[in-house]
């Protein structure tokens, strides 16, 4: 096949997924097949190169769970399809545990990982292992929200360590057969200092995500923490209503879907995977809630040729869409570019204006700077001290 009549049969695919008229599915499998009969090894030009690299594998680290399995499914295999590079899976479950075997290992061990935020992105490019990336072999990086690259250019203004992924908040998630909404609407985030609740509540056993719930009940803005030990107090009043703190995304849903819990502060994206099973589950983001923007970190070291192909493929309207389906979170792409789908549309956190301005993030700066001292004191603190 020739490189015209490539283009021609890539546009025409492009045209029945956008009408309507190719599910994704097909679609995704068409688009791989295409590239492949045309001698390019998948859907860009620049694949030929890859395919012929001598690379056998990229290594991806990420939160496991329906995440990992949307990213597989919709992202991964069809990128090994059509270029012959498997994508090994890693999964953890903190950030901090994964940063924590980064320093531990050689350089190059480690390839992408599916990063928290800014805070994470600094903490990591602080110290040494976010890669450079060329920007002219992720050209559909231009498709990613303005709002969502921004910030990371700021703590890297000589070059972005990774792309923006997609994004979601850390909300209220309650069981509705014995919590009542406009309760939790009423009151946020004391609704996790209920005694009423003990033993039915649960949240991310998370440093961060516990002073910032701590900051809210206190009335502070998570962002410009003046009393931390009127934080500390909630957070040790807290502690002592959980059944447990959860550790991974697996164990929030297993939490709630079994009702061994009513009410935690959750991740947006895996409630809406409850609410997807048919779960009594409603979701509430209060006001100054912890918003977040996930990204795709590259570490030093890793094939970067590769890591940049695999980056821009993920990017792909069809591709990044699917993963947002299959994961439940709202891409980085700009719905003012890219025509999302009503299930997107339909996701927790979603903003159809692409500017993000209904959702609060954390400062990279204020929070990598109280980092060691509050995690210590966190951690005393979920010891019972």
């Amino acid at each position: 096949m020739k490189k015209l009549d490539y283009d021609v049969r890539l546009q025409r695919l492009l045209e029945r997924y956008q009408d309507g008229k190719l599910p994704r599915r097909t679609f995704l499998g068409l688009l791989g097949a295409a590239g492949v009969a045309a001698g390019l090894g998948g859907p860009f030009p620049g694949w030929l190169r890859v395919a012929r690299a001598e690379v056998s594998q990229i290594r991806f680290d990420g939160w496991g769970g329906i995440v990992s399995e949307a990213f597989r499914k919709f992202a991964f295999d069809p990128y090994t399809e059509a270029t012959g590079i498997q994508v090994v899976d890693g999964t953890f479950g903190s950030e901090e545990e994964h940063f924590t075997n980064v320093r531990a290992a050689q350089e190059g061990e480690y390839n992408i990982h599916l990063s928290s935020g800014l805070t994470k992105y600094k903490q990591f490019t602080d110290a040494g292992y976010g890669a450079s990336l060329d920007e002219s072999k992720i050209p559909n990086l231009d498709l990613v929200m303005e709002a969502m690259i921004e910030p990371f250019r700021a703590i890297t203004p000589e070059g972005l360590a990774a792309v923006p992924y997609d994004y979601g908040t850390t909300g209220l998630a309650f069981n509705t057969n014995y919590v009542d909404e406009a309760e939790v609407r009423e009151i946020g985030a004391d609704i996790l200092l209920k005694p009423e609740l003990k033993g039915k509540i649960s949240g991310f056993g998370d440093w961060q995500t516990r002073v910032w719930y701590g900051a809210l009940q206190t009335g502070q803005d998570p962002n410009a923490v003046e009393d931390i030990d009127a934080v500390w107090e909630k957070v040790r009043e807290g502690r002592d209503l959980v059944l447990k703190y959860y550790g991974s995304g697996a164990e929030l849903m297993d939490l709630l879907a079994k009702e061994e819990v009513y009410v935690m502060d959750a991740w947006s994206g895996r409630v809406a995977g409850l609410q997807n099973q048919g779960h009594p589950i409603a979701f509430y983001n209060p006001p100054n809630g912890y918003g977040w923007m996930e990204d795709l970190f590259v570490m030093k070291g890793s094939p970067q040729p590769q890591t940049e192909e695999l980056l821009n493929y993920m990017l792909e309207p069809a591709v990044a869409i699917a993963v947002a389906e299959g994961q439940n979170y709202p891409p980085a792409l700009d719905p003012t570019q890219v025509e999302l789908t009503e299930t997107i549309h339909g996701l927790p956190a979603f903003d159809p204006t692409g500017t993000l301005d209904g959702l609060t993030f954390a400062d990279p700066v204020f929070w990598t700077a109280h980092d060691a001292e509050w995690r210590k004191a966190w951690g005393r603190i979920e010891k019972g001290f």
